[in-house]
């Protein structure tokens, strides 16, 4: 087996805040609590959970765009998160991020053929004309003319924005793309366009991918692998085919039972979702979801179910589930649902 692109073991990012007057109080707001996960070269992995969880937190302390509180990141081997100098610079060459909001991951007053051309001039890659005719070949892989590089981006729609957003992070030729919900800020129809596109790009440069997002539909469709975050912590992981048709945890079964599926053949009324996120800074004792699963037991109020492995290339964080048996607990939307 290839050795891993990203590997992420532990990955903690906890944030203080002081609220109250006139003596406030410290509070640890815990984002993102044991996060492990391998990704491998060419591989595309989704990360989903519901608004909250943690899932963009994540990816960007995996980048050091934010600093992690604890754990290590390993890119090729090379530790991320002491890296230093220029090994910093070299290695962000080779992990790029595409943002959520494309206009406001843009500098509004810098023409689009400057946004292209600054990396490849950071990074020692190409300057003046050179850089221009490049800046020009990647407005074309992304479907844009070649007369955007005189233009601003609010010329452009938002569908436009965010192609000029994954031309940007190719500029620098990486080899892991972490695309923070690419899609969520744009109409249903731009979506394809966009997600064939990043289809497009990994398959002509064996790209990997990092895919955060809440919409399951997206991640069966384009990813290889998904990872199920709750409240900071990931869930359950596995093959995206398989988490997706009989999901062993409770959290990831009530996503997949509230995700609609496009098929007429198969209506029917969509389980109402019980209770809300809990708060990271007074997340509860135990399992996180035992108080919003109908299936819970005394001891998921009291530990935290460990992130077990299985045979099958799955792991799930659950004390319901049996290693022993060898199959998951009987999960129906009865059970999860009110």
């Amino acid at each position: 087996m290839n050795s891993p692109l990203l590997e992420v073991r532990g990955l903690q990012k906890h944030f203080l805040q002081r609220r109250g007057f006139p003596w406030p109080k410290t509070t640890t707001i815990r984002a993102v609590e044991d996060i492990s996960l391998t990704i491998q070269p060419g591989e595309a992995m989704g990360l989903v959970g519901e608004s909250g969880c943690g899932k963009s937190t994540a990816a960007r302390a995996m980048l050091r765009l934010i600093e992690p509180t604890a754990g290590t990141v390993r890119f090729k081997g090379e530790n991320v998160l002491t890296a230093r100098g220029e090994a910093l610079k070299t290695m962000r060459r080779r992990m790029q991020i595409v943002f959520q909001d494309p206009y406001s991951s843009l500098n509004p007053r810098q023409t689009v053929g400057s946004a292209l051309m600054e990396p490849m001039a950071v990074h020692n890659i190409a300057t003046g004309p050179d850089a221009r005719r490049r800046a020009a070949a990647l407005l074309d892989e992304v479907g844009l003319p070649a007369d955007a590089l005189d233009r601003y981006p609010h010329e452009f729609s938002g569908g436009q924005r965010q192609r000029i957003g994954i031309a940007r992070a190719l500029t620098v030729e990486p080899e892991l793309i972490v695309a923070d919900e690419p899609v969520s800020a744009l109409d249903v129809s731009v979506q394809a366009q966009v997600l064939l596109l990043l289809r497009e790009l990994r398959e002509r440069r064996g790209l990997a991918f990092l895919f955060v997002s809440h919409d399951l539909s997206v991640v069966r469709w384009f990813c290889d692998t998904v990872a199920v975050m709750y409240l900071g912590r990931i869930v359950e992981q596995g093959p995206v085919a398989e988490v997706l048709r009989a999901p062993l945890h409770p959290y990831a079964n009530m996503l997949r039972e509230a995700s609609p599926e496009p098929d007429p053949s198969r209506r029917g009324i969509l389980p109402r979702i019980i209770g809300e996120i809990p708060s990271a800074a007074a997340p509860p004792p135990g399992c996180a979801f035992h108080p919003r699963c109908g299936a819970g037991l005394a001891i998921c109020s009291k530990i935290v179910p460990p992130l077990k492995a299985l045979s099958d290339g799955r792991a799930v964080a659950c004390h319901l589930y049996s290693p022993i048996s060898g199959r998951p607990f009987s999960t129906t939307p009865a059970a999860i649902s009110a």
